[in-house]
């Protein structure tokens, strides 16, 4: 009677890759006994292996850090912890990882010079020799919940609402404080937290006052700033426990308070026919980092388990009679306390190996809960089992109803025989280590052979929906991503290439819905989404090309617009950059000189050197509108970049806006100008090319009536190449990650430390045509230099878009450096960077 099709689940999980280690004869990767993985909201996984080397008998414990879209790209990181490696945890930005190890140190790994594969240890803290159990990063106070009832909506505020939710620790000013917080197997809890001076405070506390074994621990948060931590001695016929932790700073020094909660006992054991049968406790997970009202347990034996959801309620206490007679007050209103009650239990099932719990902050209230039921949309609703067998489960977070399963190749359904002689071959390949990604729709899995695996997780479970209704859910998670400035690489897992022209469409259409200021905030994250999108179609190639040029226009126009200096301090009016727009969209003279007389020049009075400094933006401005213009006449074929330029007016209000500035700074210094190759040396070029862009903006500057350019200017765009030599423009390469290739649902079978010579799908191929060839001159994307045909250069290249530009400035000048801060972090798309071998050309 499960709500959900055929159990088995069709096309609810497939595998999309695998990776393995090369068998090597002297070293091998084994994995860890407590084998560990966590995923960051960058779509960055870590996971633990220990290198067994042969000679020295001894174990490097090893951590080891991917992103999802090159996995075979692996940073392997020796971690310097003596003993296992218990725990991995991300911190909520994505970019810091905490590790902690079976002798009670925990080390802090954050990015060297931003470099996705490039790691280093700066802080940590210890407890000497007490192995840790839990751990976890203080709360920040930021919580999103998503209603899956307003996903119609049109506001994101009403979709994905702020939940008001404290941080653990607040800074003066109410700002939320780093740290982090662990619990230990002799029963202490120890509170880390990082001052901005950059100095640790540690202190350590006893969770009670009689300490015991805890051999399985959890924290949680919650709202009013609280740290809920539940633990269990590793017997069930011992009671969960829950402490209240309170985290405070007296006196420059962390202080740490802890209360008892109630506890509960698993209800496996209090049933008779089960009383002695599950022995351990083996899973103690809260479902969410801030619900610390809900609460997961798996009980096991050597063959099976069984797993529960308990969840905390308040309760009226039931009053005697003679006290209300003697009080009155006390029978009008009952006393209430706290009190654990179970939601739901499984049947007995297989041994579970691994647990993985959802991450997507979905609202849980009864309207969303059966909206969601009715639309299919599940993502976040389901929890992921991992079994001994090597199957997984995907079970419901309530009702622990099945959803979906997977099987690994070695087993199926009903192969009997395979059954009867796994019995005999000992025990099974199976996934010890589980994630599910941040939007539900992926689960990452390492197994007993240090193979990680990426499942997909069909967002309505296998129901086959119609094409509407899935788009919808795809476009309400990537909303979410937008908002929440995570990585979107899982949705486009399941993207396929009829789809991404509609769901760019209608991404744009829920952009243009909200107000002016979240459109300002959010304006280069939905180009770069778009851009992800196009790259998964070949009708929609060529539109890459476009998108990553318009983010690059975008921060051109940004950063020269910043130079300019207002005259006068203390002047109450507008910046120059914002006066240089007013007078470029109120005077459409296409005469450049006129434009020119209205601004104030002495605004645009910069030092020479910075000039000079600016000339490879400047000569990219120059190029791309002289090719636009150039590609006006065969302006139907929308397969070349720089189509979709010719229609947006935002964009070419932009170029002619630069074109201005570009004029006033040439007669300050001739030599920062865009150079052309004309074919008469009388002609003014940038005079000829701002008024053919002006005609060409004043076509579609009203973006509701766009008109067709006349013939006029279309003849005279035909004449451009005889005039001038028409420049190639350097496009982004297409990128060599994984997403394009697993459309077609083949599994992709790789290999760490080993790019695969995959031979891309259609799309690539056409559009090589664009891209420069190997061999040729390679180019620095970002500051338009060029490298040579084999760059000496250190290079660092972005995992999403594949732009490349060299890790270290050439250049002193401040103008140049304010220009590299804007991608110092990450690429201009979002990306994050890594470095790139020497070789790559």
């Amino acid at each position: 009677s499960s709500p959900f099709p055929s159990r088995r689940g069709p096309g609810a999980m497939d595998l999309a890759y695998v990776c393995e280690w090369e068998k090597k004869p002297k070293s091998n990767h084994c994995p860890s006994i407590p084998l560990v993985c966590a995923w960051s909201c960058r779509n960055l996984i870590a996971f633990t292996t220990d290198l067994k080397n042969e000679e020295e008998k001894d174990l490097t414990h090893m951590v080891h850090i991917i992103d999802t879209e090159h996995p075979w790209d692996v940073y392997s990181i020796n971690s310097g912890h003596a003993e296992v490696i218990t725990c991995l945890e991300w911190d909520q930005s994505g970019s810091r990882l905490l590790s902690a190890d079976a002798d009670g140190h925990i080390k802090c790994w954050s990015m060297t010079d931003h470099l996705a594969n490039s790691w280093e240890n700066t802080v940590g803290s210890m407890v000497e020799g007490d192995p840790v159990v839990a751990l976890s990063w203080l709360h920040n106070g930021v919580k999103l919940a998503l209603h899956v009832e307003k996903s119609g909506a049109s506001n994101f505020g009403e979709k994905f609402s702020r939940v008001k939710f404290s941080p653990s620790l607040t800074l003066f000013g109410g700002k939320p404080m780093e740290g982090w917080i662990a619990v230990t197997i002799s029963g202490l809890v120890t509170v880390s937290l990082l001052k901005p001076n950059g100095q640790v405070l540690t202190s350590t506390e006893s969770l009670c006052r009689l300490r015991c074994r805890v051999a399985l621990a959890d924290v949680a948060f919650t709202g009013g700033g609280n740290i809920v931590v539940a633990t269990s001695d590793g017997s069930s016929t011992s009671p969960v426990q829950f402490y209240k932790v309170c985290v405070s700073v007296v006196n420059e020094k962390c202080k740490i308070d802890t209360e008892l909660l109630p506890s509960l006992f698993m209800r496996c054991t209090t049933d008779p026919a089960r009383r002695d049968k599950y022995p351990a406790v083996t899973h103690l997970k809260f479902l969410a980092r801030d619900m610390s009202e809900q609460v997961l347990l798996c009980a096991s034996n050597q063959n099976s388990s069984i797993v529960e959801c308990w969840s905390l309620r308040k309760e009226g206490l039931p009053v005697n009679n003679i006290f209300q007679q003697i009080s009155p007050v006390v029978g009008d209103k009952q006393p209430m306390i706290l009190k654990w009650r179970i939601l739901s239990a499984t049947n007995d099932l297989d041994r579970v190996s691994a647990v993985a719990l959802p991450k997507l902050p979905i609202s849980l209230t009864n309207t969303d809960l059966k909206v969601a039921n009715d639309t299919k949309f599940f993502p976040g609703l389901g929890l992921a089992l991992a079994f001994h067998d090597g199957s997984v489960h995907l079970v419901h977070r309530l009702s622990l109803q099945m959803m979906a399963v997977f099987y690994s190749s070695s087993q199926r359904p009903g192969d009997e025989q395979a059954i009867k002689r796994q019995r005999t071959a000992g025990p099974l390949v199976h996934f010890k280590a589980m994630q599910l990604s941040w939007t539900s729709l992926a689960l990452a899995g390492v197994d007993s052979h240090g193979k990680l695996s990426m499942l997909r997780i069909s967002p309505s479970m296998g129901h086959v929906l119609d094409m509407n209704m899935s788009l919808r859910h795809l476009l309400f998670l990537l909303e979410y991503c937008m908002v929440t400035g995570y990585d979107w690489w899982d949705i486009l897992l399941h993207v396929q290439p009829s789809m991404v022209q509609n769901l760019v469409e209608k991404l744009h259409e829920e952009y243009m819905r909200q107000n002016a200021a979240l459109q300002q905030v959010l304006s280069t994250r939905i180009v770069a989404m778009k851009a992800s999108l196009c790259k998964l179609s070949s009708s929609t190639i060529a539109r890459v090309c476009d998108y990553h040029a318009k983010l690059f226009l975008i921060a051109i126009s940004c950063t020269l617009k910043s130079l300019l200096r207002p005259h006068f301090l203390n002047t109450p009016d507008k910046s120059p950059g914002d006066r240089l727009t007013e007078v470029c969209s109120k005077i459409t003279d296409t005469d450049i000189d006129k434009v020119m007389i209205n601004l104030k020049t002495e605004e645009f009075v910069l030092e020479m050197t910075t000039l000079q400094s600016l000339q490879q933006l400047i000569q990219w401005v120059g190029d791309f509108v002289l090719y636009l213009l150039a590609s006006l006449p065969n302006q139907g074929s929308p397969a070349r970049p720089g189509h979709s330029f010719l229609r947006d007016g935002a964009s070419l209000g932009m170029f002619r806006e630069l074109l201005v500035v570009i004029r006033i700074w040439g007669l300050l210094k001739p030599s920062c100008l865009p150079v052309y190759t004309a074919t008469s040396d009388t002609q003014d070029s940038m005079s000829l090319l701002f008024r053919l862009l002006t005609k060409l903006w004043l076509c579609c500057r009203e973006e509701n009536h766009p008109t067709e350019p006349d013939d006029a200017l279309i003849d005279e765009c035909c004449l451009l190449p005889s005039q001038l030599l028409i420049p190639s423009i350097d496009w982004l390469p297409i990128s060599d990650g994984i997403i394009s290739k697993l459309q077609n649902k083949q599994l992709l079978r790789l290999q760490f430390g080993k790019a695969p010579g995959l031979v891309g799908h259609t799309v690539s191929s056409q559009f090589d045509a664009f891209v420069r060839a190997p061999g040729q001159p390679k180019i620095d994307h970002l500051r338009r230099l060029h490298l040579g045909a084999y760059p000496t250069e250190e290079c660092k290249s972005c995992t999403r878009c594949g732009c490349v530009t060299m890790l270290k400035s050439p250049n002193k000048v401040t103008a140049v450096k304010q220009w590299e801060q804007r991608w110092i972090k990450n690429c201009l798309c979002g990306g994050l960077w890594r470095r790139m071998p020497l070789s790559y050309s």
